[in-house]
């Protein structure tokens, strides 16, 4: 992609359709003249006289317990530098977001006009009421010492410098794992660390915490390793310095056990690592270019237990599995710091995870067939949906345990599965679902590709790697296209009405007649259908010059499906195709069937479609918990669309007991638990979380997932196919450009998984 292309999607991003990445959202009802009473004047003063009574009545009336102040002056942004503080904002935003989707915690970002220590410091300390936690970002060492200091001393509420703590916390349950997979001992191991900012100091006072010796640390700046007879540096970095003579980095390599790079890209050879002690253990750091080249360095040392900070290579130390949990542990005991001990019980939960078996769900995502503890896999991923359950709680323990806890829990398992259902709200299936299309991506078409949202989202779905696009449509106009919005990659392109495109379409003609000539197609049909994209596309996809297709942008959905029916056979043991749409809800996601082919499906069509769906759920590693859906429950009424309901369910009953799917249920009864347990104790669903809803008819699936998508804003992945022995999926019309992108990588993973079964 062209550089001004790229910045011009960035900064689009950021400014549409509302500028900033982060809102306010409110949380109580305000629709009525008695809700706003309530919510302000006069009904306001009632809680304010509580607090005041009481100010830890704070907590109970206001956002307070879940409000965290992403904090920063914009001295030390990414690799920005010293930008200011309004240039910051939005970096301190995504911070924020990155809050809220992985520990469900509200953020205000702060930007600070100050470089002064003191000032800074009585600022946050002014504001300080406000929040339930601090955390600090992008402020330049020294001051963030001081700052960080001063603030956790002088505050009563969690505060953290996650530039400093993340990667330490990260890297440490990391160390402790190598170390145990090296068969070395944390006491014993000698380390080089190139790097002595506030991130560095941070790992080796963290690390010598867990065992290792500060006289076995050798830490680099960019002037060569610290010595103790230099004036020049300060005290945190003077307990690394060493009165030994160091030439050079490859000088002070030589034997050691450990490199921990967080400095800059390709300053360690591989002669270098030939020269470290038995499996050596690497973490290159720097992003985006680590120390050394990952592939390099596997190449050369097959003892080499690495890390780097990049998510295309495994062990990525990524401060998202840290600062999180951290805070929502802490929040949650209302803890009045992050102690010590609260970081080592995040490190250890963390580098326990990654022993404990690894869920489906992970594997899948991932690629993998089974992801187990060893040397490619050393710390948690971060789609790993235990970290939220894992490390909070064992950061809230730590917090009790040393006293800094003035909230303790007393029910562990009520927390987790609280914490559990704070991830509904989270679209992690979309990125689960894109993670697992780039571990293998596939050649696949795009049937329309001269029109400018479909080409947008060939070029996402190719440069984040999630396939291979092969392009169809008017070639003049696709390659004016690609150059107006910086495509500049060279991809297949084919137009089936040109000359240049004659052999093939014949070719492919005379295939799909000799394969329905007995079926009322004639020769002539055959060539006249493959001058169309649509029937051109899916002949590639049968003959195998292409893995996948996806279609239907401009077109209605029902015109579209007809080439599809016609051209593509059925998956074996299947009788009749259905959709479902997977729905990124606020309870997280659902799959709704069939919304868009069956308009009045049989009992024995909704049985076959729920057991398409529950395959289609298990494909994302989830297991399906499926509720038939009716107006009536359980029998309350004779008429024939909830009879027909009770014989599918019947059904399912008799010949998949391990299923856990029943009905007929009206839909607030499948998804309110306590309604149902309530009114219908011996139902099948009772105790668990709905996540698949089969409807009557098409009518009313295909009306549900348009209302969540319109009146909720629930992004809605499909309608995904089941049933074909193809992965072709069809867009409904005017789709977005983002939609788009999430059908291509759902055709990726379909595409996967029947190569799986051909093999």
């Amino acid at each position: 992609m062209h550089k001004d292309s790229k910045r011009r999607e960035a900064l689009l991003y950021h400014a549409k359709p509302t500028p900033g990445k982060i809102q306010v959202v409110p949380t109580k009802k305000y629709a009525t003249q008695r809700d706003l009473a309530l919510a302000y004047s006069p009904g306001v003063a009632e809680p304010c006289l509580e607090i005041e009574k009481d100010v830890n009545n704070v907590y109970k009336y206001t956002a307070k317990g879940n409000l965290v102040a992403v904090i920063s002056n914009g001295t030390a942004v990414l690799g920005l530098g010293d930008i200011g503080p309004e240039a910051s904002k939005p970096v301190m935003e995504g911070k924020g977001l990155l809050f809220k989707i992985f520990a469900d915690i509200d953020v205000f970002d702060i930007e600070v006009g100050t470089k002064d220590i003191e000032e800074f410091i009585a600022t946050v300390k002014n504001i300080a009421p406000t929040f339930g936690g601090i955390n600090l970002e992008d402020i330049k060492a020294p001051e963030s010492f001081e700052i960080e200091r001063r603030l956790v001393e002088e505050l009563n509420i969690p505060v953290m410098h996650d530039d400093q703590h993340g990667t330490a916390i990260i890297s440490s349950a990391a160390l402790l794992n190598a170390v145990e997979l090296a068969g070395k001992k944390m006491e014993e191991v000698t380390m080089v660390i190139s790097g002595a900012g506030s991130a560095a100091i941070a790992c080796a006072n963290l690390y010598v915490s867990f065992g290792v010796k500060p006289e076995n640390v050798v830490m680099f700046n960019s002037k060569g390793a610290l010595r103790k007879d230099d004036p020049k540096i300060s005290d945190m970095q003077r307990v690394y310095a060493t009165d030994k003579h160091y030439d050079d980095l490859a000088h002070a390599m030589k034997g050691v056990d450990v490199f921990v790079g967080l400095s800059t890209g390709d300053i360690v050879t591989p002669e270098m690592l030939l020269s470290m002690a038995d499996n050596p253990i690497v973490f290159a750091m720097a992003n985006p270019t680590p120390e050394i080249n990952y592939d390099l360095a596997i190449a050369t040392r097959k003892d080499i237990i690495m890390a780097t900070g990049r998510s295309d290579h495994p062990n990525q130390v990524n401060n998202v599995l840290g600062f999180p949990f951290i805070f929502r542990g802490a929040l949650d005991v209302r803890a009045t710091k992050i102690n010590e001990e609260m970081k080592k019980a995040a490190v250890v939960a963390l580098a326990n995870l990654a022993k404990a078996s690894v869920p489906e769900q992970v594997n899948i995502a991932y690629g993998e067939t089974k992801l187990t503890f060893g040397r490619d896999y050393i710390i948690p991923k971060p789609f790993d949906p235990r970290l939220i359950a894992e490390v909070p709680p064992a950061v809230a323990k730590a917090a009790m345990d040393s006293g800094v806890a003035l909230a303790p829990i007393t029910d562990w398992e009520k927390y987790k599965d609280d914490l559990l259902e704070r991830m509904g709200s989270d679209n992690k299936m979309i990125r689960l679902l894109t993670n697992r299309a780039r571990t293998n991506p596939k050649r696949i078409i795009f049937a329309e590709a001269d029109q400018i949202d479909v080409l947008k989202a060939a070029q996402i779905v190719h440069e984040e790697g999630i396939g291979f696009p092969i392009l169809l449509g008017n070639k003049e106009i696709i390659k004016e296209l690609k150059e107006e919005i910086g495509f500049d990659t060279e991809v297949p392109i084919f137009d089936p009405k040109t000359k240049e495109s004659e052999a093939k379409r014949h070719s492919y003609a005379q295939h799909f007649w000799e394969s329905r000539r007995r079926k009322g197609v004639t020769l002539y049909d055959a060539e006249k259908w493959m001058r169309e994209r649509n029937y051109f596309g899916l002949m590639m996809v049968n003959t195998g010059e292409a893995d996948a297709m996806v279609t239907g942008h401009s077109r209605s959905y029902p015109s579209t499906i007809k080439p599809v029916m016609q051209l593509i056979d059925k998956a074996p043991g299947v009788s009749k195709i259905a959709t479902t749409n997977m729905m990124m809800t606020a309870r997280g996601p659902i799959f709704l069937s069939d919304t868009a082919i069956n308009p009045n499906p049989s009992a024995d069509d909704l049985a076959r479609i729920a057991l398409m769906t529950a395959k289609t759920v298990r494909m994302f590693g989830m297991e399906p918990v499926i509720a038939m859906i009716s107006y009536s429950n359980f029998g309350s009424s004779q008429n024939e669309g909830p009879n027909k309901i009770r014989q599918a369910v019947d059904y399912l009953h008799e010949n998949f007991p391990d299923l856990i799917v029943d009905g007929e249920i009206q839909t607030d009864f499948a998804l309110n638990s306590e309604m149902l347990k309530s009114k219908f104790p011996f139902s099948k669903l009772v105790n668990k979380k709905v996540n698949t809803l089969i409807f009557p008819n098409l009518d009313a699936a295909n009306i549900t997932y348009k209302l969540l998508k319109e009146l909720n804003k629930a992004e809605s992945i499909g309608p995904i196919i089941l049933g074909l022995d193809k992965p072709v999926h069809v867009f409904q019309l005017g789709a977005s450009v983002e939609e788009m992108v999430n059908m291509a990588a759902v055709a990726v993973v379909d595409a996967q998984e029947k190569g799986k079964k051909k093999l």
